[in-house]
Formats: structure tokens, C-alpha cells, sequence
């Protein structure tokens, strides 16, 4: 039991870039597992997340943008 309550006390950290944005790729297709999500929300900061949910929906409503524009021109 001790040993189970030290892993309890250092909660999983971001990663890395991938792991980040491979979170937020599988959050905005709806098919991230319950067990990432929360290993996700126990990380240390929010910062991470937040920054690439920016870049991805910036780039998802830039590349809506491009498409309808291409679309129209033709």
C-alpha cells in the first residue's frame, strides 16, 4: 500500500509536444478514452492544452476559410 500511495503524490506531467497535441487531435475527433482524459486534467498545467487547442482551432477555421474560398472561386 505505501507504494501505491507515493505514485498517488506525483500526478502525470504533460510530455511532450506530440503527446499534447495527439491529446487535443483525439479530444476534437471525440475519441479520447476516458483514461487519457483524466491523465490530461492531472497534469501540472493547464498551459500546454490550452495553447495547442488554440493553434489547432485556429488552424481548423483557417484551413474552413481556404477550402469555402477555393470552392467559391471555381
Amino acid at each position: 500500500m505505501p507504494d501505491e500511495q507515493s505514485d498517488n503524490k506525483h500526478p502525470p506531467r504533460p510530455g511532450g509536444f506530440g503527446r499534447v497535441f495527439a491529446s487535443i487531435l483525439s479530444g476534437a475527433l471525440g475519441v479520447q478514452s476516458s483514461k487519457r482524459r483524466e491523465e490530461d486534467f492531472a497534469s501540472h498545467s493547464p498551459w500546454p492544452y490550452l495553447a495547442a487547442a488554440l493553434l489547432f482551432t485556429a488552424g481548423f477555421v483557417l484551413t474552413l476559410v481556404l477550402i469555402v474560398r477555393w470552392v467559391l472561386s471555381g
